[in-house]
C-alpha cells in the first residue's frame, strides 16, 4: 500500500511531509505535491505532518478522491522530488479546506 496526496493540497502545497519522509518520495509541481507509489514505504510518518490533511492510506482516499491515486503516479513521473521543507503557497492558508479545486492543478 502506498500513500496518496490529495485535491486539498492543490494551492497549499505545504511540505512539513516533505521533512520527515525517509525515502524521498514527494515530487514537487507548480502547485501541489505527489507521493510516488513506487517509491512510498508506508511509513505513515507524513499524514500526521499534514496541515491539509490532504494524505490518506491508498486504502482510505474518500471515494470522491480516487482520481488522486492515478494522478499522483502519473505526475510523480513528471515532477522533480523534493527532499526538504519550503515555504507553503503565498495564499496557501487561504486555500486550505477549498473544496472542488481540481481545476486549479498546475502541470
Amino acid at each position: 500500500m502506498t500513500y496518496v496526496v490529495t485535491e486539498n493540497c492543490i494551492k497549499c502545497k505545504y511540505t512539513d511531509c516533505v521533512d520527515v519522509c525517509p525515502v524521498d518520495c514527494f515530487h514537487e509541481g507548480p502547485n501541489f505535491l505527489t507521493i510516488d507509489p513506487e517509491e512510498c514505504i508506508d511509513c505513515t510518518l507524513c499524514v500526521a505532518e499534514c496541515p491539509a490533511e490532504a494524505i490518506f492510506a491508498e486504502d482510505d482516499v474518500p471515494d470522491n478522491q480516487r482520481r488522486f491515486i492515478a494522478l499522483n503516479a502519473e505526475l510523480a513521473k513528471l515532477w522533480p522530488v523534493i527532499t526538504e521543507r519550503r515555504e507553503p503557497l503565498a495564499d496557501a492558508d487561504e486555500w486550505n479546506g477549498t473544496p472542488d479545486k481540481i481545476d486549479q492543478l498546475e502541470r
